[in-house]
């Protein structure tokens, strides 16, 4: 259902592993309205071309402010790494001035440094978050002296997003294998579909993992309080639209495991 002209905050996805993160900032920023987006149809996006990516990311943000999203998180790592610094520079200016993107990198990248000095930190994430160096060069932008270490996981969305979790295990032990070696004393979980692994991936490493269900909440909470004129703007009916690509079975299954409860996910089209 849409809800016509509710000012909402706009969450964006490839998929439906967002949801982890919307549901935390569902959860952390209740009075708000939401609408959260996953492109269902074309997931993953992590071994499309930097081309591709910008233009599905314009089309999901096409859609999303059509639909009176004053604020649009890209949930999505491939995105935010790809697409982010140019639909802000570019994409916003001549389209919509009035609104506003973020992603969730620099967030992230900030939120290695909270416990302490991090001087080695790994980075798990999808083949084209590593190639866009986007997590390292944050990273440096937080502290020059860090060491990064990435290894992309193209496996991982396909099992997340089709309820493969039981080949799981031997394939994390592959991926993390070289960053344990590396004997990083952080690891970032650098695509949103990682939350749904973090409780496997902290029993195999002994460093703190960052997840992005756990940072990104409060630094939403935190952005809207020092930016008034957008907060003032966004509409308090705590009201959630949950629109995809495509709807399957599985993905309701995934939907509901995300969310905690069953959500109606409405099947809409980006072109």
């Amino acid at each position: 259902m849409y809800f016509g002209e509710a000012v909402k905050i706009g969450v964006f996805d490839s998929g439906l592993g967002g949801l982890a993160i919307a549901q935390a900032i569902m959860n952390r920023l209740p009075q708000y309205d939401y609408l959260y987006l996953g492109d269902t149809k074309r997931v993953p996006y992590g071994g499309r071309s930097q081309e591709t990516i910008h233009e599905f990311t314009s089309q999901a943000l096409n859609y999303l402010f059509e639909h009176d999203c004053q604020l649009v998180i890209l949930a999505c790592n491939t995105a935010s790494s790809e697409a982010l610094r140019k639909s802000q520079q570019e994409y916003l200016p001549q389209n919509y001035p009035d609104r506003r993107i973020l992603g969730v990198i620099i967030p992230t990248a900030e939120a290695c440094f909270e416990w302490d000095q991090a001087l080695r930190v790994g980075v798990l994430a999808t083949i084209s978050t590593v190639e866009s160096k986007a997590y390292e060069r944050e990273l440096l932008r937080q502290s020059p002296r860090v060491e990064v270490f990435q290894v992309g996981a193209p496996l991982l969305v396909p099992i997340v997003e089709n309820d493969g979790m039981k080949y799981i295990a031997p394939i994390l032990d592959d991926y993390l294998a070289p960053l344990l070696e590396a004997k990083v004393d952080r690891l970032v979980l650098g695509c949103t579909h990682y939350c749904l692994l973090k409780k496997e991936i902290r029993e195999r490493v002994n460093v703190p993992v960052v997840s992005q269900d756990e940072v990104v909440p409060e630094k939403l909470a935190d952005y809207l309080v020092r930016h008034p004129e957008i907060e003032e703007l966004l509409d308090r009916s705590g009201r959630r639209e949950y629109h995809v690509t495509d709807v399957t079975t599985g993905y309701e299954r995934l939907a509901a495991e995300l969310a905690g409860h069953p959500i109606l996910l409405q099947k809409v089209s980006l072109v």
